[in-house]
């Protein structure tokens, strides 16, 4: 577990247009990508439907069932950043809501990833501030622990270090390391080309993905046999 206790204030970012371009791609071609690595598990999920964005991981670890951290961690943010909450022990009480994220919208922050509950969901929909969370709790919370703010974190799986690139849409989370942002989006620009040359192929129904992809020898392979019905039914 990360040290409890401090708040860390020069936090290195990776670059903004880096950043941007990887929000461009999304989270499955990311994630794909960098070789499969990096994702949120299935419990972080968006409160929002159709939102996209990246950012800057500030990140927050927190005490169950207590926010003191995620005010501390308010101070800390700045335009281009989305925060980034897990907690000490497992906790989906409504950590977060809609006075917290008008704070973060009036610095530029561009949405939370939280491993725990939020609530005020119509709200933040409405102000178009996107959320990605553990679940929808209405459980309120106290202001008593100390935790940390830009410690390494982990939300359901995904190790976050401040800075690092976090993308979110409806498909998850996915976290790129910062100092492996720029490879990874020429990996993504790479995987991109190459599905629209498939898209293209597929559209034009003359090619299969068993030949595009090379998979009938795999088949072959694998012991598979193509029989006719009659012969299935014998």
């Amino acid at each position: 577990m990360s040290e409890l206790g401090i708040v860390v204030t020069d936090i290195a970012r990776a670059d903004g247009a880096t950043v941007d371009a990887l929000a461009a791609h999304g989270v499955a071609t990311v994630h794909e990508a960098m070789g499969r690595r990096g994702l949120a598990g299935p419990s972080i999920r968006p409160v929002q439907r159709g939102a996209r964005v990246a950012g800057t991981a500030v990140t927050v670890l927190s005490w169950p069932g207590d926010n003191l951290m995620i005010h501390a961690a308010i101070e800390q943010c700045e335009a281009g950043d989305i925060l980034v909450v897990a907690t000490t022990s497992p906790s989906t009480d409504g950590a977060f809501g809609d006075l917290f994220a008008t704070a973060l919208k009036a610095r530029g922050v561009r949405g939370l990833v939280t491993a725990t509950g939020v609530r005020d969901t119509q709200d933040l929909r409405e102000m178009g501030f996107p959320v990605w969370s553990n679940g929808v709790h209405a459980q309120g919370t106290v202001k008593a622990t100390a935790g940390s703010v830009n410690v390494p974190v982990v939300v359901d799986g995904m190790l976050v270090h401040p800075g690092d690139v976090v993308i979110a849409d409806d498909d998850g989370v996915v976290c790129v390391p910062r100092l492996e942002a720029e490879g990874a989006l020429a990996a993504a620009d790479a995987r991109v080309a190459k599905e629209d040359a498939d898209r293209a192929a597929y559209g034009s129904g003359v090619e299969l993905s068993l030949d595009r992809k090379g998979l009938r020898a795999l088949l072959s392979d694998l012991g598979i046999r193509y029989v006719r019905q009659d012969e299935h039914d014998r």
